[in-house]
Order: C-alpha cells, then structure tokens, then sequence
C-alpha cells in the first residue's frame, strides 16, 4: 500500500496552481491594507504586526500551506515598500515586469542549481546564450566578449577587481568621490590597498585629477569609473577616462550598474559612449531593467579574461566529464548553488525585444525630466541640476538641511511617499529616483504637493502631525 504523501510536503510544478492563487489573493488583500507606498508608523508599527503574524515562527504543529502563505504573504505585502507605487522612488528600486517574476517563478519551481550540468542541463545552456549576449552588445567589435552572472552590481564590482588582481597583482584601484561604496569594500576584500580617491566637484571624475593620479602613481592601475551614480545618476566622461588609461598603460573598469542598459535605446545609449573600452563592465537588470532582483551582470572584452574563476571540484565537474564533453559551470562564478537568473533575463528580451525595453528606457527618462520641469517651475522648490538618467535632486527653497531630512522622514513614518536623500554641494537634497514607467504627471503633482505641504508646516512652526494625512 503507498504511503500517503506528508501534510504540506507536495513538491514540484503540478502541486503549484492552487498556492499560486492562493498567494495571488494574498498579496491584493495585504496591499490593500497598506494605504500608500509605504505602511504608515514606522518601525514601532510594521515591527510588531510582521510578528504577530510569524508567531511562533517554528510551532509545534504547522498550520499548512495555505494558511501559512495566507498569513505571511498578506503581512509582508501590507508591510512592503511597494516599487510598483509611483510615489515610491527613493531607490535604484524598481517594480519588476510581470512576465519576470512569472519567469522567476518558474525557475524557482525547476529548481536548476548552476553549479554543475547535470543539475541544470538546459539552464547552462540559456546562461551561456544570454551572457554572450550581453556581453557582445557592450562589446560589439570583440570577437569573444563574455559575462557572468552575479547577485548584483556589488559582486559584480567584487569580480572586476579580482580578475585585475589575478591578471596583474596587487593594482591600485583609482576611483572618484563619485564612486560606488562596493569598490572600496572589493578592495578590502581582496587585500589590495585602499583605492585613491580623486575629486567629483561637479558629481564626475575630474579629469586633471585623474591624469595627475596616473602620472604619479606606481603601476600596475585599476580606474574604476562610473555610469550612473547613486546619488545624481551622473555619468562619468568615459571615453576621455579611456583616453587617459591608453596613455598611462592602466586598465579600466565601469560600474554601469544603473546607466549600462541606456545601451538599448538608441536616444540615449551616446550617454554610456566608451564602455566597450573597459577591460570591465558591470551592469544591474534589477535597475534599469525592471528585474527580479537579483540579475547583475559582469562583462569582459574576451572570455579568456575569465580563465582565473577556473575550479575544480570532482565530485561536479570531473576532468574525464569535461574532456567528454559536459561543460564546466564552476568557472562561472566564485559561488557554487547559485539561481537560474538568465532564465527572466531572456524571457524579458524574447518578449520585449530591443525597441520594447527602449520604450521602457525612453519613457522613464522623459519621465525624470517632466518631473525637474515641475520643480524648477515651481518657486517654492530648488532644483539641483537636470536628470542624466532618471535622479532628480531637489529640495524646498531656503530650507536648512534638518528640515529636509524630516521631510523625508515625516513623509516614510505617514506611509505617503519614499524619497532617498543625498548629500552634494555641501547640501542636503530629496532624491526621487523615478523607475517605474507607469508614473503619470498626476503622480508627480502628489509628490511635489506632498513635500510643499510639509515644507510650509515645518518653516511656520507647526509640527507635521498637525495637518491632516492627506494634502
């Protein structure tokens, strides 16, 4: 007689169809709950009902699938920081494409790990496909470009800096003040000396600065240059960047983890001119590609660059197994079970093809500059300089930098908008980092709304919680 199956334990795709409606319904009832971007009360609020829902985290006696993805998945949607709310645009955050969570979904259920071909024979092969892809339109006159895939712009920039090592030695990383945070913490990692930091003073490499670095300091040089800060979205001067490395014999890298996909619209890929030049690039889809994260990509001139990932583990990748033909995936990355994440990649690019996701790109951009239109019509709001991508920096007019951050604050705690803060020019500035290609100038009257309301309760003496939750 078979022995039944455990309470809850029904694996594979066929037992997914009624807890996918069951999750479905789950996260419209939680979100439904949340009245705005952001739950309302701050920590001391969503701290106490997220547990409230998981108690006990591990019963004593489960209460079974669908209860459980009831009670969970409705408390997290209520709690969540919705990137699909136009008024949530505080980070590189976006709300990802429907058909890639789907996707996601079904790499979830088929469960590859890409460690080993016979664990993920038909993944291998779309990662391979993809990442070639990739990496060939950031270098299209290579014969053999090639790309990893990473967690995120963070391993990515790890990577780089790790191949340089390998290709070189110990390289002096060379960055800008402008510079994301993981090039200094790569070089920790990897026991190479702290990078040296050049000035940004109009939010860019300055290029005096860096021909003087390179002429002074000893080689072998790494330059780590910029497309798309977190704070401005400002895109470093790559080709003369280039230039410079040419002359003095260092090599370059480009964190494109924000502005990199810019390459797919043909209005806007001049501003990433010079990124076939590096000997790296990184790039993010969970940005401006509108993924699930996580789906950062690295990308080389020529696979061979890749050579010094090469592992060997014989119990996944014996050498009579490679020399017969199965290919070796642990040279793909330094993790070994790792997630099919090509598989949304390349349902995203099949389903929207080049002029789809420059569409997406174009109407994001066009997007950000309606919204610096606004403020600087605006007399009663600053604004910091036009968006290179889709960062707009603004902020009330003749307040102090402790108004600014309690705007912000004031507008997290209520629920009513997510705005990131950035510091420049000795300033304090909103950020609205604007990713979701379906945000209407409606949205972007809210948000302005929003902060001039605030703005005036502050600067007239009157505390946020006296005006009404709503402008």
């Amino acid at each position: 007689m078979p022995t039944p199956p455990l309470a809850g334990s029904t694996t594979g795709p066929a037992a997914l169809r009624p807890l996918i409606d069951t999750v479905l319904t789950a996260l419209h009832d939680g979100a439904h709950r949340r009245d705005g971007p952001l739950p309302a009360g701050g920590p001391d609020a969503v701290t106490p009902r997220m547990r409230t829902a998981t108690h006990p985290v591990i019963p004593d006696h489960g209460t079974g699938p669908h209860d459980a993805l009831r009670t969970l998945v409705s408390a997290l949607a209520e709690g969540a920081a919705d990137p699909a709310d136009p008024l949530c645009a505080a980070h590189l955050h976006t709300p990802p494409l429907a058909l890639a969570a789907a996707a996601d979904l079904a790499a979830c259920a088929l469960n590859p790990s890409m460690d080993s071909w016979d664990q993920a024979p038909a993944a291998s092969a779309l990662e391979a496909d993809i990442t070639t892809a990739l990496a060939t339109e950031i270098y299209p006159d290579q014969p053999s470009p090639d790309a990893l895939v990473t967690t995120g712009g963070t391993e990515a920039n790890q990577l780089a800096l790790l191949l340089a090592r390998e290709r070189n030695g110990p390289v002096q990383t060379i960055c800008a003040a402008n510079a994301h945070h993981s090039i200094t913490r790569a070089a920790w990692l990897l026991g190479l000396p702290a990078p040296v930091v050049i000035p940004a003073p109009t939010g860019v490499m300055d290029l005096a600065a860096l021909d003087e670095a390179l002429t002074e300091l000893h080689r072998p040089l790494l330059v780590t240059a910029t497309a798309g800060t977190t704070d401005t979205g400002q895109i470093d001067p790559l080709a003369d960047i280039a230039d410079l490395c040419t002359t003095h014999g260092a090599e370059l890298h480009i964190d494109a983890a924000y502005g990199g996909p810019l390459l797919f619209s043909p209005t806007h890929r001049g501003k990433v001119h010079g990124l076939d030049r590096a000997h790296s690039v990184t790039l993010d889809l969970h940005k401006l590609g509108w993924q699930p994260a996580s789906a950062g990509i690295l990308a080389t001139p020529d696979r061979t660059h890749l050579d010094a990932l090469h592992h060997r583990a014989s119990y996944l990748s014996a050498d009579d197994d490679t020399e017969a033909g199965l290919p070796d995936l642990l040279g793909r990355s330094l993790r070994t079970t790792r997630r099919p994440d090509a598989l949304k990649i390349a349902v995203t690019l099949k389903a929207l093809g080049r002029t789809g996701l420059a569409d997406l790109i174009d109407h994001t951009v066009a997007t950000a500059h309606h919204l610096a239109d606004l403020i600087a019509k605006t007399p009663t709001l600053d604004l910091y300089d036009r968006p290179t991508i889709s960062t707009v920096l603004f902020r009330p007019t003749d307040a102090d930098d402790n108004t600014v951050a309690t705007i912000r604050r004031t507008l997290l705690i209520r629920g009513h908008a997510v705005l990131g803060r950035a510091h420049t020019n000795n300033r304090l500035w909103l950020k609205a980092t604007l990713l979701n290609p379906h945000t209407t100038p409606d949205d972007l009257h809210t948000l302005l709304d929003l902060v001039n309301h605030l703005a005036h309760d502050l600067t007239e003496g009157s505390t946020p919680d006296d005006r009404p939750a709503h402008p």
